[in-house]
């Protein structure tokens, strides 16, 4: 029966892309291992801050920026500063006798275009780039230089560690950020990463000679470097610490305008996904990219393919109670303010919303939106 087939189609499809991408990448790094080869190194680092209006947090970056051990006579320190118009740039300048150099763009293009700035009036040989938000321990930038010793590597990734707003408790443990660092710990272990973490990551300067000022710089660069025969990589020691989103229609706005960024960058990089030319990789980026984007409609069809099987025994009944089940719990925790925001019964709410910014942000694509200018999250 053409429905009963679209319903288990549209299960398995939701369960492959959550669940049964890291199991293969599991089994495969049983049998293939790509080691980082990472040591000490101290090679020339151009250290990117991209700011837009950050007049409140950029006095705490830039001295956060100034403790790193890294030494000195190779490391230049940029602010790359996308026309701010508060006192953002007078800060800046203030530090320019630490060593502090402050890159205004001439006209306000967005993140990525400042970031292209910043780079071409710079001259390292590794680049690293971070938010205004994200904080470092002192060893940060001597930490996510060590897995560039190894001539495979094209790029770097932190691991994200969330802060809490309220009480500046680590929150990074929930499982959702577990879940990712766990892929991108599989994804290096087998092969790259798909996607690096925009608030802290690095790669070295012929990478990002390839430098699209309107595509997301955190994914964009991974395809990159696989393009010029390298690979994106996770280091675990390297770690970025910034605020959760106290508001969750911000955090929701936030996930729109990132998968909306994504999406353009993988509909200009479709060739990659070419197993005869890309291998593993093109495997990998159709399944954590594109199906993951493509979960939504999985479950819309799975949903109302149920609706259509309730007649055709109490087991399609059992499994549309459940879905019903699931969408409720998620719909209370979006209308009760006094839940908790934490703990496994919020895992349906936050579940269903990422996926409800998914169709948001196809639906923004399809009708042309493009997201260039940027509004920094203020956490």
């Amino acid at each position: 029966m053409l429905v009963e087939l679209l319903f288990w189609m549209s299960i398995v499809f939701v369960w492959y892309a959550y669940a049964g991408y890291p199991i293969v990448l599991l089994l495969l790094s049983v049998f293939r291992k790509r080691p980082v080869a990472a040591r000490d190194i101290c090679p020339r680092v151009s250290y990117i801050i991209t700011a837009y209006n950050e007049e409140r947090r950029i006095r705490e970056k830039i001295e956060n920026s100034l403790q790193q051990d890294y030494p000195r006579q190779n490391l230049e320190i940029v602010v790359a500063s996308d026309c701010s118009t508060d006192a953002t740039d007078s800060i800046v300048q203030s530090y320019e006798s630490s060593g502090v150099r402050l890159v205004r763009a001439i006209e306000r293009k967005g993140k990525e275009a400042v970031q292209q700035l910043a780079v071409s009036m710079t001259s390292g040989e590794i680049v690293v780039f971070s938010d205004v938000a994200t904080t470092l321990a002192p060893n940060g930038l001597s930490t996510i230089v060590k897995p560039f010793a190894d001539d495979t590597v094209g790029c770097v990734s932190s691991i994200d560690r969330f802060i809490d707003a309220d009480d500046g408790q680590l929150s990074g443990e929930g499982a959702y950020v577990k879940y990712e660092m766990l892929l991108r710990r599989l994804e290096t272990e087998v092969n790259t990463l798909v996607g690096l973490s925009g608030s802290f990551f690095a790669a070295r300067r012929e990478v990002c000679a390839d430098w699209a000022s309107d595509l997301q710089s955190d994914f964009n660069t991974v395809l990159n470097s696989v393009r010029r025969g390298l690979r994106g990589v996770s280091d675990p020691n390297s770690i970025g610490y910034y605020k959760n989103l106290a508001d969750e229609r911000k955090e929701y706005q936030r996930k729109v305008r990132t998968v909306l960024r994504g999406i353009a960058v993988l509909m200009r990089s479709l060739p990659l996904m070419n197993p005869f030319r890309y291998g593993l990789f093109a495997w990998q980026l159709f399944s954590h990219k594109l199906c993951r984007w493509l979960v939504p409609f999985a479950m819309i069809a799975a949903f109302f393919t149920n609706a259509l099987l309730l007649f055709y025994g109490p087991f399609y009944r059992y499994l549309f109670a459940d879905q019903v089940c699931f969408y409720g719990i998620a719909l209370l925790y979006s209308c009760v303010r006094w839940l908790p925001r934490k703990g496994v019964w919020r895992l349906p709410s936050f579940f269903v919303l990422v996926n409800l910014s998914i169709l948001d942000a196809w639906y923004r694509y399809l009708r042309g939106d493009r997201v260039l200018r940027w509004e920094p999250s203020k956490r």
